[in-house]
């Protein structure tokens, strides 16, 4: 069905530095530009600027019509412009002004074309002339946004270092609810932290169009006739809510300035646009040791745990004509020698690789991003994955797979640190793994890959309720001591780890609830055991932690492997623990001749052994 919305494209203003730069300028280089209105100067990618925004809004699907407001000036250059380019030129107004001194201004412009064409519908509204670095932006996601949100809307930008707040709009949003609380024009440094800048590029109910003529009364003075100004009024004065939408991407209105920005401008977006194509970006996730209260993050209990080096996942992303999901030779195979050993691999790995995963992702950040009023770039992508942390011993493995494919996410569509702040990134990735693809979990594997190195975490109920994610402290990596860690070579044997435990626990057993607040207490003592280095009362509290699991998940629950791991630490002296949920054991021997011995025996009994390396960020 066509869209009943409008769209109207603000081309209007009498700027003049930029025109009689271009005019004055001695160099040559721009004599083909004298006297083009600024929407009709190149833009990114040598496109007019005006020709991107017409192609961005020339869809039936979205807008019934789409109308162009300029002046008399220089009306001519914009009706040539609409017949080369398919734009109906019955659609252009002409507001009648020929000088920057007789100007309307922006808000009786738009008044002009809703009052003479008597529209009375949803109005998007678009400043003509504004450069913009992404030339992929995708418009319905805009009015998607807008309908969503039932208000008014307003297009926001994270500002680049070298702009200034201070020449620019500024909003100031509620993380949560989206709407703008505050519309400072122009604000003086210091008055706000916001570096959040508004552009011309708004929608606006049509319930809402009465406002402009009620502003237009309040205000005469020309000067006090801009978008900004009205905005300004319609947040801070009358109150009406209006939202707020990020796009990963910059935007320059030309209107109002000189020859060397808009050259430095398309200079910087077109370097931007250049760099964010070429390159596949990758990005590496780590496998976790929980070392201390596991399993209680799944029952509000506080866990501590650590990345380690020794294994990681890894995504790679680049752009492509078609978005493609590469399957993984080894965990998603699509090729077999014979039947035989299909059954074979089929037995042994069961038929979840790790294509689910990047599928189950990319769903999610969708969802995400359209629901948090991010638009993202039309660009597809092709995305592929590798993985060597070993399969289904507890390690991690399938949350790394999807934090590395979120981190690539995130930078091939520029989102920012403030876009998924961690603790929720944390929610967003365990999400994914319970929610898509119903795969039992708790948060700490998250958390620690999110945050990496040496985290404490607190997941207390009332925390979690009020907050909707715990308290997180990272530690001092080089506090910890030299773990080692063994894991079966073949893993069907790993028993399932999480047995009735979470039944009996919401039913109020005592045993269970004891165990769970027995387990945060352990963690806060090895909190302060790692903190004053006292590793030999490190190692006393992980011997705790394991005898307390066993204790309330019995011995068959746990799987022979896992408790014959067990077994060989504690004959050679080491206190040991599950990393995970089964099949590996993580553990601490402070004597280096034990851990010789010890060593061995698991690679004679047939496990592999490792000698723990840390993963911190900062060192790598």
């Amino acid at each position: 069905a066509p869209g009943t919305m409008i769209c109207l494209l603000l081309v209007a203003g009498h700027g003049t530095v930029l025109e009689d730069q271009i005019k004055n300028d001695l160099t040559g280089l721009y004599a083909s530009l004298e006297g083009v209105p600024k929407a009709l100067l190149p833009g990114v990618g040598g496109k007019k600027i005006l020709d991107f925004w017409w192609k961005a809004v020339n869809t039936r699907r979205l807008f019934s019509e789409v109308f162009l407001v300029t002046n008399a000036d220089k009306y001519k250059h914009y009706e040539r412009w609409a017949t080369a380019n398919d734009f109906p030129v019955e659609n252009i107004i002409n507001d009648g002004t020929t000088t920057y001194e007789t100007r309307l201004g922006a808000v009786a412009d738009l008044d002009l074309v809703i009052s003479s064409r008597k529209l009375n519908d949803d109005v998007m509204v678009i400043a003509g002339d504004m450069l913009c670095a992404d030339q992929n932006f995708d418009i319905a996601q805009v009015i998607k946004f807008f309908q969503l949100k039932k208000g008014e809307l307003a297009i926001y930008y994270e500002m680049e270092e070298m702009e200034s707040t201070s020449s620019r709009g500024i909003v100031e949003v509620c993380p949560e609810s989206h709407r703008i609380t505050n519309f400072l024009e122009k604000p003086a440094p210091g008055v706000t932290s916001s570096r959040l800048a508004s552009v011309v590029f708004y929608c606006f109910q049509k319930k809402t169009l009465g406002c402009l003529s009620e502003f237009l009364n309040l205000y005469g003075n020309t000067e006090d006739r801009g978008l900004g100004k009205f905005m300004e009024w319609l947040i801070n004065a009358a109150k009406v809510p209006v939202y707020g939408m990020k796009l990963p991407t910059g935007f320059q209105l030309i209107g109002q300035v000189g020859l060397s920005d808009y050259t430095k401008w398309l200079t910087f977006y077109s370097a931007k646009k250049s760099e964010n194509t070429v390159k596949a970006i990758t990005c590496r996730s780590h496998a976790r040791i929980g070392i201390i209260g596991n399993p209680s993050d799944g029952y509000y209990g506080k866990t501590i745990a650590m990345t380690i080096a020794n294994f990681w996942a890894e995504a790679t992303i680049s752009e492509s004509k078609n978005l493609v999901l590469v399957p993984h030779p080894l965990n998603d195979p699509t090729e077999f020698g014979s039947l035989q050993d299909l059954y074979y691999i089929s037995r042994k790995e069961g038929y979840l690789g790790g294509l689910r995963l990047l599928q189950a992702t990319c769903k999610k950040f969708y969802h995400f991003c359209s629901e948090k009023g991010i638009a993202l770039s039309k660009k597809n992508f092709t995305l592929k994955y590798n993985v060597n942390i070993p399969r289904q011993v507890g390690l991690a493995g399938s949350s790394a797979i999807v934090s590395a494919t979120l981190k690539c996410l995130m930078k091939f569509y520029n989102l920012i640190e403030d876009d998924l702040p961690k603790p929720i990134r944390a929610n967003f990735i365990l999400d994914v793994e319970t929610e898509e693809l119903y795969i039992t979990a708790g948060l700490q594997d998250r958390v620690i890959q999110v945050y990496e190195g040496l985290v404490y975490m607190d997941f207390n109920k009332e925390l979690m309720e009020k907050q909707g994610y715990g308290d997180y402290i990272p530690l001092d990596v080089s506090t910890a001591p030299p773990f080692w860690l063994a894991y079966l070579r073949d893993p069907s044997d790993s028993g399932t780890i999480h047995s009735n435990v979470r039944q009996r626990w919401l039913n109020g057993d005592t045993k269970v609830v004891d165990a769970m607040r027995s387990f945060s207490e352990l963690t806060d003592l090895a909190k302060q055991a790692l903190e004053s280095r006292d590793w030999a009362h490190l190692a006393t509290l992980m011997d705790k932690n394991f005898e307390l699991r066993r204790s309330v998940f019995t011995d068959a629950c746990l799987g022979p492997g896992n408790l014959k791991m067990v077994e060989i630490a504690r004959k050679h002296g080491s206190a040991v623990k599950l990393p995970g949920s089964g099949g590996a054991v993580v553990g601490l021997c402070l004597d280096p001749k034990k851990l010789v011995g010890l060593k061995k025996a698991f690679q004679e009994a047939g496990f592999v052994f490792c000698h723990v390396v840390p993963y911190c960020p900062a060192s790598h």
